[in-house]
């Protein structure tokens, strides 16, 4: 089908183009890919992006499931990109969180999608970015990325989301553990979950304790949530609500996204050149400075600056 029919069947509200339209973006040729994103960018900009991580089980699939349900009971459509590891033998995602969010699958406000990682840093796909595209000209009113939990890498979702969530829970290791991984300092919001088991309030006073040290305009909250049971989940909605009026209210939500469409354009520019590169092979030039180098009669970097003039040319 072509992306301009897809696309209009998608902005007509029909689900099924929304599904052909994230397999477009994920698994389709670069042409496509560049057709699909010139028709859906004017239809986008509307959508609440919400970021979620953490380490691997803190219960983040547990957490979106309850904030979806809660969302739901507000009557907003809510839209969910789930970024599984990938397969190693498919390269497709485990499907572990849609197994986990089934009391959704006959809602009609809900889309849940896996999207595999295919080994890319960071949690995220490369494909991420064109996926809340797809999502958010469908109308959604939030738009979840749940991401893989990779411990210092996850903080690509900080320029992903115009608000991250970042979840822990008490015996995953302590806040201490936390700030070395690097992730607190994404943090729009904290999520302690879990917060029945021992150490749920030591886990929330390292935290407070942290913040005391120096923390931004925006002092992150710290929701403390039993999210199997549903407990804590309103103010956790609560608290993501009201980082976005602050957003929207100080201009700030503005520059946020200035900032990601300034990286987006960067990776898009950069992927083009890596593809370039990738047409030469082990080409005549490519292997004669290969043996300038090897041969000390260059440095690489001078090579390089060759490699990258005779793109121009």
């Amino acid at each position: 089908m072509e992306a301009r029919e897809l696309v209009d069947r998608l902005l007509n509200g029909e689900r099924r183009a929304v599904a052909r339209l994230l397999t477009a973006v994920e698994d389709g040729s670069a042409d496509r890919l560049r057709e699909v994103v010139q028709l859906l960018h004017p239809h986008t900009g509307r959508a609440q992006l919400v970021g979620l991580t953490g380490s691997p089980g803190v219960g983040k699939s547990t957490l979106t499931s309850a904030l979806v349900s809660h969302w739901r009971r507000e009557d907003r459509r809510v839209a969910v990109l789930a970024v599984d590891p990938s397969s190693p033998f498919s390269g497709g995602a485990l499907l572990g969180d849609r197994i986990r969010m089934q009391d959704h699958v006959l809602d009609d406000g809900v889309f849940v999608r896996s999207m595999a990682s295919r080994g890319h840093l960071g949690g995220l796909s490369w494909a991420t970015p064109q996926a809340l595209l797809v999502l958010d000209a469908a109308g959604y009113d939030l738009v979840v990325v749940e991401t893989v939990g990779v411990g210092q890498a996850e903080v690509e979702i900080a320029s992903t989301a115009d608000t991250t969530v970042v979840a822990l829970a008490p015996g995953m290791g302590d806040g201490i553990q936390a700030a070395k991984a690097g992730i607190l300092e994404i943090a729009d919001v904290f999520c302690v979950n879990k917060a029945d088991r021992e150490g749920a309030e030591r886990t929330v006073r390292e935290l407070r304790e942290m913040q005391r040290l120096g923390h931004g305009d925006w002092l992150a909250p710290i929701a403390a949530t039993v999210a199997v049971r549903d407990e804590g989940i309103a103010e956790l909605a609560d608290a993501i609500d009201r980082h976005y009026r602050w957003l929207a209210d100080d201009g700030r939500l503005a520059q946020r996204r200035l900032e990601r469409a300034r990286l987006q354009v960067r990776e898009i520019a950069l992927e083009a050149v890596r593809a370039r590169f990738a047409t030469l092979g082990d080409g005549d030039l490519v292997d004669e400075l290969a043996r300038s180098v090897a041969r000390r009669e260059t440095d690489p970097y001078r090579a390089a600056d060759r490699l990258l003039a005779s793109l121009e040319a």
